[in-house]
């Protein structure tokens, strides 16, 4: 597709249906297979599907029919859907995507036996679920960074895996308070080349997103609940669906630039309406299981140009995104992401999560092939420098800056969301909903 474009999704029944039916088939001849979806079920509020990285089959048959084709490298997808890649092999395995096969091996093991591949450091480990004596299908799961199942993973020697494992950590503890817009930018951008010639690009992206999700996860209660539940059975954050940075109009061309540098492909605009106020830009990894959707204050006649290569001049008036940077920060630095979205047996996961005391808003999408909620917002403080500062520029009354300064303003969430009959886009008229429904002024009037 052509980048940036904005692209029409439909939901696509036909392929969603063939990998449903495989999954069915291939539970019914592992048991182990089908308790451990049980165990998501119960443990997590996920499905198998949620989680599967690919599928391996013995035969082509109904592949065609249902939309899949055959990529060059041998593989089988469906270009119109989000469904997982398949390989015809001669056997059939199901292999489910986490953060971390060790952790996933010390985690399980008490459950069923399990043999863990490859060594640490390596770029792509896998952990085979021992079968039941009537199984035949081979379960496992996968931990890859920064390489793709379809293609050799580079192999790393003892000074590279080393090298891996300061990068993780420079990732992790970069620097998010600067001075300037420009001197964060700068950084950032020096900090990921100097990687990016040292491990890869590939590997960098893996990576930085790990260390995104551990610092949105610090500051976000209902996630640090969700991942106790997913790390209980050794996942981690394998489930991602997508990653939202919300960003300032003067910073968004630059931040776009830098997931551009990480290898990023804008893959389409987002046009929620001329009245809406904002905009954003979708952009997707080749490599990497990672998905971006960028978001920024806009006007009307901006929505029609590239807004994320053109850049953008301040406003006199904040929207709801505006605000939020206002209030606490770039997302790509100090303030981390507004939220990750997650893949989720939708009624189930809210129930669960209600249980423990996470609550969530009301959905905005409640489509056959689409559900999304927010979890109920994490209240940050805000420093008063900024409240000073948004004064000063006539951005919020008197008023306003004393209710930030007595109770905060909304920060992140989770978002719940479930995906069925491959659809791989996104809800035009709800999302401008749910933005609307979480500006920090309207909230901070009804609270």
């Amino acid at each position: 597709m052509n980048a940036g474009l904005k692209t029409h999704w439909e939901p696509q029944p036909a392929g969603a249906a063939w990998v449903s039916q495989i999954v069915e088939e291939y539970c019914s001849r592992n048991s182990v297979l089908r308790d451990f979806a049980g165990l998501l079920a119960t443990h997590t509020g996920t499905r198998l599907t949620d989680w599967i990285d690919h599928l391996e089959v013995c035969t082509t048959d109904g592949l065609p029919d249902a939309g899949f084709t055959l990529a060059a490298d041998g593989w089988y997808e469906h270009s119109g859907a989000l469904l997982p890649p398949i390989r015809v092999s001669g056997r059939r395995s199901l292999v489910l995507r986490v953060d971390s096969v060790s952790d996933f091996a010390v985690t399980c093991s008490h459950r069923f036996p399990i043999e863990v591949t490859g060594r640490a450091g390596d770029l792509l480990r896998t952990a085979w679920i021992a079968r039941s004596p009537e199984a035949e299908v081979h379960f496992g799961v996968i931990e890859r960074i920064g390489c793709s199942i379809r293609h050799a993973a580079p192999a790393l020697n003892a000074p590279e895996k080393q090298q891996l494992q300061e990068l993780r950590e420079q990732l992790r503890l970069r620097p998010r308070q600067f001075d300037t817009h420009e001197a964060a930018f700068q950084s950032l951008s020096q900090l990921l080349s100097s990687a990016i010639r040292t491990v890869g690009r590939d590997i960098v992206c893996d990576v930085f997103f790990a260390g995104e999700r551990a610092f949105w996860q610090g500051r976000n209660h209902a996630a640090q609940v969700q991942y106790m539940r997913q790390a209980a059975l050794g996942l981690g954050w394998g489930n991602h669906d997508h990653h939202t940075y919300r960003s300032s109009r003067v910073c968004f061309a630059p931040m776009i630039a830098l997931f551009e540098q990480l290898g990023f492909t804008c893959r389409e605009r987002f046009y929620p309406g001329h009245n809406a106020g904002w905009g954003a830009q979708v952009l997707e990894h080749p490599i990497c299981p990672v998905v971006i959707f960028a978001d920024v204050d806009l006007t009307a006649d901006e929505l029609a140009g590239d807004f994320a290569h053109q850049p953008l001049a301040p406003s006199r008036a904040l929207g709801t995104i505006g605000l939020w940077c206002g209030l606490h920060g770039e997302a790509l630095f100090s303030a981390g992401m507004h939220h990750l979205e997650c893949q989720f047996s939708f009624a189930a996961a809210r129930q669960q999560l209600a249980d423990l005391g996470v609550g969530s808003m009301k959905p905005f999408t409640d489509f056959p092939f689409l559900r999304q909620c927010f979890t109920e917002p994490e209240r940050w403080p805000v420093h008063e420098s900024r409240l000073q500062q948004l004064l000063s520029e006539g951005l919020i009354s008197a008023d306003q800056a004393a209710a930030f300064r007595t109770t905060g303003a909304p920060g992140s969430h989770l978002e719940i969301l479930e995906r069925n009959d491959g659809y791989r886009g996104f809800n035009q008229t709800g999302i401008t909903e749910i933005i609307q429904r979480t500006d920090p002024r309207l909230v901070q009037t009804a609270h």
